[in-house]
């Protein structure tokens, strides 16, 4: 059985090989593709494919003969036509509970950068300029509000750690409910309140249809003047031009983002050459631990399909169960046997802070 990882930035498939190694009649090749043509030229044949970035498209799913599962390495699926691929019958697996504390770990490190001022007087202490003043203002953070937008398991695990540093959370997201918020101590409230009260958003909105330039030139105006934004969910969500055109006029005075509409940035982006711009490289997902994981999971649910014939442990596109021949996902001992911190040492037994 042939299974495809149709791009990948890690340094090796060493968990990859870790998982296939124990099943023999898995035959697995892997490419650098970063265009519809190159995937179309790997994938066509593929019982399975495990994917990162390269764009698995309508055109792409519509030519593959043989397969029964794409997995992505991650939580969004925004890279797959999650349509197209209910309609061939091909289920569509990730990692939903992929860098939960990495991801929070990384907005709450964006979210204290901004409203301390790290970045931008680091860099000013480095011209040889050694003045406090230069920070002003700076407000303490239990009388600071933060408003999350989306309330998934991410901004949930942040929203513990800003209660922790009393800071006052007020959270949007249509499809959670307000008792689920209150119970956590944040206050529920729409998009439009959100924009008006808050002193610092941070975005953690899926890339959806609906949610593609969800925080644009309206939500903008709502804002206070001096609003900061963190964005560690994905760079479409804000419509980049409105964010560039309200740190110009001063609209937003800061903006921390670990992602952008279109990664890499190009090198004569506008934010390279923008002060109270923080850029971190779509990092926010990363630890050692966090990829061991990740990247095993990922190559079980290739496991679950093809050697087990269930459902993969966490299936997206659950439209497509009446259209496969499937079994029901039931624990098998091979997800409770993985020590992900174990399998990371082996992987980078002489890597040190």
């Amino acid at each position: 059985m042939k299974v495809v990882i149709t791009d990948w930035d890690f340094e090796n498939l060493f968990y990859e090989e870790k998982v296939f190694m124990n099943y023999p009649e898995i035959e697995f090749v892997s490419g650098k593709c970063r265009t519809e043509d190159k995937v179309l030229e790997l994938c066509h044949d593929a019982d399975a494919i495990i994917n990162q970035y390269a764009p698995i498209t309508r055109r792409v799913i519509e030519s593959l003969t043989n397969c029964k599962l794409i997995a992505r390495y991650g939580v969004g699926v925004d890279t797959i036509d999650l349509k197209a691929a209910t309609e061939m019958g091909i289920a569509v697996g990730n990692v939903p509970d992929y860098g939960i504390d990495e991801v929070s770990d990384h907005a709450l490190s964006l979210i204290l950068n901004v409203l301390r001022k790290v970045s931008y007087i680091n860099n000013k202490v480095k011209q040889g300029i050694w003045d406090l003043n230069l920070t002003k203002p700076v407000h303490r953070l239990n009388e600071t509000t933060i408003g999350l937008v989306g309330f998934g398991n991410i901004p949930r695990a942040l929203n513990e750690k800003l209660q922790s540093l009393k800071m006052n959370v007020i959270v949007s997201d249509p499809y959670v409910s307000d008792e689920i918020m209150i119970e956590r101590n944040a206050e529920p409230v729409s998009l439009e309140e959100l924009c008006r009260r808050a002193d610092i958003i941070s975005v953690h909105a899926p890339l959806t249809d609906s949610t593609k330039g969800m925080i644009g030139k309206a939500q903008f105006e709502l804002m206070k003047d001096g609003v900061k934004i963190v964005n560690t969910a994905r760079g479409p969500v804000i419509d980049e031009a409105a964010l560039i055109d309200a740190l110009k006029r001063g609209k937003v005075s800061t903006a921390a983002l670990d992602v952008l509409e279109n990664e890499p940035i190009s090198v004569d982006h506008p934010f390279l050459k923008m002060e109270q711009v923080v850029l971190t490289p779509h990092m926010a997902g990363y630890s050692e631990e966090a990829y061991a994981e990740l990247r095993t999971k990922t190559a079980l649910a290739v496991v679950d399909v093809l050697i087990y014939g269930q459902i993969p442990r966490k299936l997206v596109n659950q439209e497509v169960i009446n259209k496969i021949t499937l079994k029901p996902f039931t624990k098998d001992s091979h997800y409770q046997s993985q020590n992900y911190k174990a399998l990371a040492k082996e992987q980078r037994t002489a890597k040190s802070f």
